[in-house]
């Protein structure tokens, strides 16, 4: 019996939860538990592999910025042990750029910080898109727009925060000082 059978007599969803935040992990830890998920947490890539494959969880909710290094690729690396996994990227440094590639990895769903455990339970049954959602009245702020090329860029480069300042002839410690602040709202 897997440790995932012993400690979920129940045989409850599995969820596995990604967050280097400790905090922030144990707070939506114990939020999920309380809408009926057996919890399994890990604060970088390495152990939600490892977690994952000995576990099978049937849904991810995954940090995009996992301390120094992005997420997006844990994505793909979940999904080739289970191609059911619904996996739902969770954000505070959210883009345009990282929602298009997440989805295009396959996540299901991308969500802003903060965002409460009601809003993941919602995305990880909400498989379809929404057709009747409203488009923006208002156009991009020019900071907001600099935020969203930067992102475009970064993602262009694997991440590389040397090669995005070369791209876009930047210095690099400026670009870093842009990443290090929060994104600007729309």
């Amino acid at each position: 019996m897997s440790p995932a059978q012993n400690d979920n007599p129940n045989n409850l969803p599995v969820l596995l939860l990604v967050d280097d935040d400790d905090t922030f992990r144990a707070v939506m830890a114990r939020a999920m538990t309380r809408r009926g998920y057996a919890v399994l947490e890990a604060a970088d890539a390495a152990t939600a592999l490892a977690l994952a494959k000995a576990e099978g969880p049937e849904y991810v909710l995954l940090d995009l910025k996992l301390a120094n290094d992005s997420g997006l690729p844990l994505i793909e690396q979940l999904l080739a042990l289970d191609a059911e996994t619904c996996i739902v990227v969770l954000t505070g440094y959210a883009s345009i750029a990282t929602a298009v590639e997440a989805i295009k990895l396959g996540a299901i769903h991308y969500l802003a910080k903060p965002a409460d455990a009601d809003q993941v339970v919602a995305a990880f049954h909400q498989r379809a898109g929404d057709a009747a959602v409203p488009l923006a009245v208002d156009p991009l702020s020019v900071d907001r727009l600099e935020w969203e090329h930067i992102q475009r860029v970064l993602a262009e480069h694997d991440g590389n925060i040397s090669a995005t300042a070369r791209a876009l002839k930047m210095h690099r410690r400026t670009l870093q000082r842009k990443l290090g602040k929060r994104p600007v709202r729309a």
